[in-house]
């Protein structure tokens, strides 16, 4: 039986929630972000849940129930969502199986969709499985350019996009399922050769596809589930929404 694990990157600050506290502790209906993002990592049965902490580690350490499956990666630089997966390497060095990279300011995002994601990325033996949506205004979103098998064959950056890529609706959510050796592999060959230079999470979707490896992806019908939290007024309509349908968020 395959392992599952999961990666959470909750490193940033949050600059535009205006506050001294991390982001991913900012409470959404009486529970911090953080600890809905482990509960639903828990809930897909992970074996080790790896949390990438940078700014105020100690405060978000402290957040987070303490648990043995539970073990702490600092970011020191934070140069990017590659570099940010790179840093917990060491904690998988013996692990063999599957794991989901989830951002620790997304906290209404369910296990029911992980657990779909889980059981199309091994139906498919994919090295990579991609969460999309597909949007009738697709912001500032990163792209999804599919190949001729209509699977990923890379994902595009806004900033880095033209214009043409610019018109695609179907956007990427930056919710991943990664066979684990595949990820760490393609992660040594991410260069921070982009606008941000940055270490691009995203890079390792093209490079999959050179090494003929499998990239697929499931679409998420509801947006609600994969919505990040950047300002206290996001965080608020977030809550509005989780209240609206609270049976659903919770079950």
């Amino acid at each position: 039986m395959r392992k599952v694990a999961t990666i959470i990157l909750a490193a940033g600050q949050g600059t535009r929630m205006n506050s001294e506290k991390p982001k991913v502790i900012f409470e959404l209906a009486g529970k911090p972000m953080i600890n809905r993002v482990v509960e639903t990592a828990k809930k897909v049965d992970s074996d080790l849940i790896v949390v990438v902490v940078g700014f105020k580690k100690d405060t978000v350490i402290d957040t987070v129930p303490a648990s043995d499956k539970i073990k702490f990666v600092e970011q020191i630089e934070q140069n990017g969502t590659g570099q940010a997966v790179m840093v917990t390497e060491n904690e998988f060095q013996d692990f063999s199986g599957d794991i989901f990279v989830l951002c620790g300011d997304v906290p209404l995002l369910r296990h029911q969709t992980l657990e779909r994601m889980l059981q199309h990325h091994r139906k498919k033996n994919a090295a990579c499985t991609v969460l999309t949506s597909v949007m009738n205004d697709a912001l500032r979103y990163g792209r999804i350019v599919r190949n001729k098998d209509n699977n990923v064959q890379r994902i595009v950056e806004f900033k880095d996009a033209t214009d043409q890529e610019k018109q695609i609706m179907e956007i990427n959510t930056g919710i991943y399922c990664f066979d684990a050796q595949s990820l760490f592999l393609a992660l040594e060959k991410v260069t921070n050769n982009n606008n941000q230079k940055e270490y691009y999470l995203t890079d390792t979707i093209e490079i999959l596809n050179e090494e003929k490896k499998s990239v697929t992806s499931v679409i998420l019908e509801d947006m609600i589930e994969a919505s990040g939290v950047n300002s206290r007024k996001q965080l608020s309509n977030l809550e509005n929404e989780f209240y609206r349908r609270q049976d659903h968020f919770e079950n």
